[in-house]
């Protein structure tokens, strides 16, 4: 009979072990503790982690999905619980997290009995492989709910009551579970049918229609939907769509949280650094005009969209985003995929400067910028420490182990994607962060290559 293997990892924690094992019992834990560079989904959970519970994930083995299902075994709270895999790639897995007392507050064990299939006729080296990815995978996840635990202590003694737009995207699917883990509740405007029992609530932005009749008294409304600018080349129609996605679901919300018999205290509304426009290596911040380029055109038609909460004295803070860094999607996720061949030189001359953040950082940010009621306007949200394209690139090979390709000329990305690629591609922006930083705001990877060394497992 092949012989169980233990794998054990624990660490400490500055809060008490009822809240670390509190954090781990609410919505949105497990999402938080997925390392993004795993292709992994949860598809389905039910019961929560009491006894009975259960949990459906998604992974892929390369290119070919499979199911794993955990059922929930054993629950003390603030002490443990248990979890086991009902059906998936390993012939045993028992996985127990335990919370003890420690000087620093808590202790966390996370305590893995497993069994590998067909442990007879695999290689010596498969558990060596097997014990290495659980190093990754909990350090990764230990680091992630420290830095989660230290911002909730900051920021979420009182839980809020929050309405998201573009909860489906790659920022609202990462920045939900932040908050919920919080203790805050989350409401999501959809477009399709609402689940009411998942806080959804039906809006069309086109028809200017919220179903305000479901919407809760609200503390916040963080609102990120808008058409992707970065895909494709700019039709006009796309161009049209890009304006009115932003124009329409901009003011429709903020027309309707203003009209509100109780009002929410603050409104954080999207935007990006590209409000700039190309600004070559000019270090700019939120007093400066805007650009001339269209980039410039949306986001201060976007910012100017917002005016009826700001008029109706509701705290508005415009998010001017830079480049968000996450496997998941966006920017990285596309460049990843070039990584079996290896990474561009540069974008055209790789002089143009990328202010970047981690998705990790973005998210944190928003949750400050709920909390920080000085902070308001136009803010800058960006790493403190912006890089050229040419930086980027290389810095990307390196942690990912990739040689570096010739660049791509100027001329070549202007026709595959037009007037796209010259204001996206081929511009640049850098943003000071002063406003945020001094509003009180600290960056869990103020470094580009910390960010992809975290982001990728790359540690």
């Amino acid at each position: 009979m092949a012989e169980d293997k233990t794998f054990t990892y624990a660490s400490s924690f500055p809060c008490s072990p009822y809240e670390l094992y509190a954090w781990h019992s609410r919505e949105g834990a497990l999402e938080r503790l997925i390392p993004p560079w795993e292709n992994t989904s949860v598809i389905a959970k039910q019961g929560g982690i009491a006894p009975g519970g259960t949990t459906t994930l998604k992974l892929h083995a390369g290119p070919i999905p499979y199911q794993w299902h955990a059922r929930h075994v054993e629950d003390i709270p603030g002490v443990m619980f248990k979890d086991i895999q009902h059906k998936g790639p390993f012939a045993r897995w028992e996985h127990s997290h335990l919370f003890y007392t420690d000087p620093q507050g808590s202790k966390l064990e996370d305590s893995i009995v497993y069994r590998l299939p067909v442990h007879s006729l695999l290689p010596d080296f498969s558990e060596r492989m097997v014990e290495s990815m659980l190093e990754r995978i909990f350090s990764y996840r230990h680091a992630t709910l420290r830095g989660d635990i230290e911002l909730h202590k900051k920021y979420s003694s009182k839980p809020m009551r929050i309405l998201i737009t573009g909860a489906s995207g790659v920022l609202g699917r990462a920045l939900c579970p932040l908050l919920t883990t919080g203790g805050h509740q989350v409401w999501r405007l959809v477009r399709r049918t609402p689940d009411p029992a998942k806080n959804e609530i039906f809006w069309n932005p086109e028809q200017g229609i919220i179903d305000t009749k479901a919407l809760p008294e609200l503390d916040g409304v963080i609102h990120l939907a808008g058409d992707n600018i970065g895909e494709g080349r700019w039709s006009d129609a796309k161009k049209q769509r890009v304006i009115a996605s932003r124009e329409q679901g901009t003011g429709l919300i903020a027309r309707t949280i203003a009209a509100l018999a109780h009002k929410p205290k603050v409104l954080l509304s999207a935007s990006a650094v590209g409000f700039y426009g190309d600004c070559q290596d000019c270090c700019m911040r939120e007093e400066d005009l805007s650009g001339t380029d269209f980039i410039s055109d949306v986001c201060s038609l976007w910012e100017r969209s917002a005016t009826p909460a700001e008029q109706a004295g509701i705290r508005t803070v415009f998010m001017r985003i830079g480049v968000v860094l996450s496997p998941k999607g966006g920017a990285l996720q596309r460049l990843l995929g070039t990584s079996p061949v290896g990474f561009f030189k540069s974008f055209g001359s790789g002089e143009q400067y990328i202010s970047w953040i981690s998705i990790d950082d973005m998210i944190s940010a928003m949750l400050h910028a709920l909390h920080c009621d000085t902070l308001c306007g136009p803010v800058n949200i960006a790493a403190p420490e912006p890089v050229t394209n040419a930086a980027l690139m290389r810095t990307l090979a390196t942690v990912v182990g990739r040689p570096l390709l010739p660049g791509i000329p100027a001329r070549a990305l202007k026709t595959l994607y037009g007037q796209m690629a010259s204001e996206v591609l081929l511009g640049g922006c850098r943003v000071a962060t002063d406003k945020l930083q001094q509003s009180g705001f600290t960056f869990r990877h103020p470094s580009l290559e910390t960010a992809l060394k975290t982001l990728l497992g790359k540690k």
